[in-house]
């Protein structure tokens, strides 16, 4: 099935439940299978019957709903501890600097999402936000990541502000842990 044929059906279902002799029907409708021909020629009639605006509406609710279809199709496989290497590091990697960015702009709540399921249960996000006090980073260099089944290793080196001194270099380690089709940063309190 083409992506055209995909967005006839869809704009051919859309029409139909739109223009109904001039009302409004919101009720299921069986489009006509693939015959001789005849479906293509009814879809286009029923788009063409749509005034211009509501044609271009449907073409653009076709195409978002595609570009949804299409997320969620490619999220579907993610990684896993059988993954190659070079899949979990872009994954990590990936993460760590979203994560990252999330801290640097002060964004709490968005680098909350990135714990794991177990470091989610072993601190609620008030706690979290009492524990961690952004404002002073100013960026985030991986300077090795290391994969095994499940989990990974990052080496870092954090840039950032103090009081009395700008531009502070220190290396650091995080460990992040493959699951649910991505990573996930595993927080530990010292």
């Amino acid at each position: 099935m083409t992506i055209h044929s995909v967005l006839f059906r869809l704009c051919s279902r859309l029409a139909v439940l739109r223009r109904w002799g001039g009302r409004t029907f919101s009720g299921e409708v069986a489009i006509p299978e693939m015959g001789n021909g005849r479906r293509l020629d009814w879809m286009i009639r029923s788009l063409g019957a749509m005034r211009r605006p509501e044609r271009t509406r449907c073409a653009v609710w076709g195409a978002a709903a595609f570009a949804v279809g299409l997320a969620g199709c490619a999220s579907v496989g993610g990684v896993n501890r059988d993954s190659s290497a070079d899949a979990k590091k872009a994954v990590v990697t990936e993460r760590i600097y979203a994560r990252w960015q999330a801290l640097i702009k002060g964004d709490l709540e968005t680098a909350y999402t990135y714990l794991s399921a177990a470091s989610q249960e072993a601190m609620p996000l008030k706690v979290y936000e009492i524990k961690v006090k952004p404002g002073m980073w100013r960026s985030v260099k991986i300077d090795s990541l290391q994969c095994e089944a499940e989990t990974c290793k990052a080496k870092m080196t954090l840039t950032y502000d103090h009081a009395r001194m700008k531009g502070i270099q220190t290396p650091f380690e995080e460990d992040w842990i493959i699951d649910k089709g991505t990573a996930w940063y595993v927080y530990r309190a010292e």
